[in-house]
């Protein structure tokens, strides 16, 4: 399989995004040199899109090898390490992802807002990163919560979103089914991005968040209409203290 290029702009703009003096999110606009290449190579490979049963993300995923993106790890650690308080990058994953199921047909688990990681050790970090490869901004951009309940309760209803039915768990937590957009009983909404053709986003992995889909009857699972992003998760070591 032969991928573009993944050419950043050597000198990019980055735009935090602050709640209460906390940076929760990195911005950075007009971060490919060449955007329409990589949604060109999503369309030729629309066929080979495939969920993943062991992803709670609400839609089709393409892996992307790992020399295809090194040049993100390169922008990560010349322009975020040290905002994540990261001695060296270990481990870089990265996908092209297609958000494209109905509300109706969600788990649990994609009912609300998530962390990309819940089981950290004390010298590991981590970093995710979305780029945004659709035109419609109103498919949908970003948004970023913190819990409303004490941690051991917000893990063990994170755990009942794994293991429950659908109308148990809704039962026994008070989670509507569908998309969160906004705050509810666990967890209040703190900051969105909206999206933006090439607009790159980085932030920690372990801040609760979630695509901030309004309009969920727009969603299309195919590559050159559907939101088609570039999602990609940064592995760390601390740095010593």
């Amino acid at each position: 399989m032969d991928w573009p290029a993944l050419r950043f702009h050597p000198r990019p703009r980055i735009e935090p995004v602050a709640v209460e003096g906390r940076v929760v999110c990195h911005v950075i606009d007009d971060a490919l040199v060449d955007p329409g290449a990589w949604r060109d190579f999503a369309v030729a490979q629309a066929s080979a899109f495939r969920e993943s049963p062991g992803n709670a993300f609400p839609g089709s995923e393409l892996r992307l090898p790992d020399d295809a993106v090194m040049p993100l790890g390169d922008v990560f650690n010349e322009h975020f390490r040290r905002a994540f308080d990261a001695r060296r990058l270990e481990r870089l994953y990265a996908r092209l992802s297609i958000v494209d199921r109905p509300p109706a047909s969600l788990k649990p688990t994609q009912w609300q807002a998530h962390v990309d990681r819940l089981d950290i050790g004390p010298g590991e970090t981590i970093a995710a990163s979305v780029l945004y490869l659709f035109e419609d901004e109103s498919l949908g951009g970003t948004a970023f919560y913190r819990p409303r309940r004490p941690a051991a309760e917000t893990v063990a209803m994170i755990q009942d979103a794994a293991t429950m039915a659908p109308e148990a768990f809704a039962a026994r937590h008070g989670v509507a089914p569908g998309y969160q957009t906004a705050s509810n009983a666990w967890f209040e909404k703190v900051a969105s991005v909206p999206a933006r053709w090439n607009r790159l986003i980085v932030y920690p992995g372990t801040i609760f968040h979630s695509g901030e889909i309004t309009r969920p009857e727009a969603l299309d699972p195919h590559p050159s209409r559907g939101r088609l992003t570039l999602n990609a998760f940064f592995s760390c070591r601390r740095r010593a203290a």
